[in-house]
């Protein structure tokens, strides 16, 4: 199977009624897309059952609430399953009216299994419930029911008159948390969670070289690996990155990633296996550099995984180029290893 940027859209367009507009005046309307994109963890499926999405305008008005359920159904989506530029609609027909925003939406938690709700499933056909830390309400609008998880953005938008295309992307490698302790569900943070203007990202894809995965292996001397490819700030060097962690433990020069995709069989109309890729689908208009590894699979954002550690070691095993790779906005980026 396989896993590259998943995207699932919201797009907010025509239910004037909802926002006290009408029909014949639509001057003080923006047509509003989103699109909820992630990076997939070291897992087989990550399915989220999203309940509500509510905008919360900041001039005090009341806030816009927007049922996402299909036939009283909870809108469940494996994030894993929604490929490249795919979309998977949420919300369709809503135009909202001018202004500045921020958005919650809202999820249901499980921490025991549950086929119509939220799970993160393993190989071997093992699934384990999936919840969030946060819940509460959002400008006085939130869901009662027990068992309701709050995704917040910090980060307000604003909508402008035409179209507003916005990404809620979900950094599954920095917030998606397997059980820890006597838990046994996983843990999404929220604060894994970032909200970004279509507008001005664009992309990174490229295809990584047999050689290179065959030579990582051996370098790395293990049973099990995860390949992937982690996204760095520019002018970062191969001797300074690491792994996922958390800020307190990033000692300079260490650098951490921003984001990592998953390297990815490519599979001809035979399902014969002819290369291996990756992709970044909502990168923002910069300069990046480029890391590979095959260890991806002991990466805990939580805590520090060196290329050095005795139990669960990262080695970032090479880097794109000795130059900058540019993200330019509406457009796709090519590196290879």
């Amino acid at each position: 199977m396989k896993y590259s940027k998943s995207i699932i859209a919201l797009s907010l367009t025509t239910l004037l009624a909802a926002c006290g507009g009408s029909d014949d005046d639509k001057s003080d309307v923006g047509k509003l897309s989103l699109g909820v994109s992630d990076n997939p963890a070291n897992a087989e499926s990550v399915t989220i059952a999203f309940k509500q999405v509510v905008l919360k305008p900041a001039n005090g008005s009341d806030p816009l609430s927007f049922d996402v359920s299909e036939d009283g159904e909870l809108k469940q989506v494996d994030l894993l399953t929604v490929q490249g530029q795919e979309i998977e609609p949420l919300i369709t027909g809503v135009e909202v009216p001018l202004g500045e925003y921020q958005m919650c939406i809202y999820m249901q938690t499980d921490e025991v299994p549950n086929a119509d709700g939220s799970y993160v499933g393993l190989t071997g056909d093992i699934t384990e419930g999936l919840t969030t830390n946060s819940n509460g309400s959002c400008g006085g609008v939130h869901a009662d029911e027990a068992g309701t998880g709050r995704l917040f953005f910090n980060k307000a938008f604003t909508i402008a008159a035409g179209d507003n295309d916005f990404v809620a992307e979900f950094d599954l490698n920095k917030g998606l948390q397997a059980p820890h302790g006597n838990k046994a569900y996983w843990t999404l943070k929220p604060t894994s969670v970032q909200l970004v203007n279509n507008a001005e990202v664009g992309a990174i894809q490229g295809s990584v070289d047999t050689t290179v995965m065959t030579d990582c292996e051996t370098d790395f001397a293990g049973s099990t690996f995860s390949h992937a490819v982690y996204l760095y700030p520019a002018d970062t060097t191969l001797a300074n990155m690491v792994d996922f962690r958390l800020d307190a433990d990033i000692l300079a020069p260490q650098v951490a990633p921003v984001a990592a995709a998953r390297v990815n069989e490519i599979l001809d109309d035979a399902n014969n296996v002819t290369g291996y890729e990756y992709e970044f689908g909502f990168v923002a208009a910069g300069n990046y550099q480029l890391g590979y590894t095959c260890s991806a699979q002991n990466d805990d954002p939580e805590v520090s995984n060196p290329a050095d550690d005795l139990n669960a070691p990262v080695k970032i095993f090479a880097a794109y180029s000795d130059t900058n790779i540019t993200v330019t906005e509406g457009e796709t980026a090519e590196a290879n290893f």
